[in-house]
């Protein structure tokens, strides 16, 4: 599977815009659900399927976040092929932090 991925430290109430060229996951997980993402397991995450940008996401607890696009079903995974879609990531921070 191509996705796309960023990792960020973000305090909670941040908030994750997302652009994208068509329908795509988005997803927003910590390093330990990101890891087993990535191998194929169960992990849990903020967001979805979104049709309509932008795409919003609340951080919900201040720390490291990882954030992923994709637009395919989970087959293989390969990170250094370029997705065929394009996007745009934006973090509106929380000033009251």
């Amino acid at each position: 599977m191509k996705f796309v991925h960023q990792r960020e430290l973000l305090n909670e109430d941040d908030t994750v815009v997302i652009h994208c060229s068509q329908t795509c996951n988005i997803r927003l997980m910590n390093d330990r659900n990101f890891r087993s993402y990535k191998n194929g397991g169960r992990h849990t995450y903020y967001g979805g399927a979104f049709e309509d940008f932008p795409a919003r996401i609340k951080v919900p607890s201040s720390g490291n976040w990882n954030i992923t696009i994709d637009t395919v079903t989970r087959k293989a995974i390969s990170v250094t092929r370029k997705p065929d879609f394009t996007y745009k990531i934006k973090i509106i921070r929380n000033k009251d932090k």
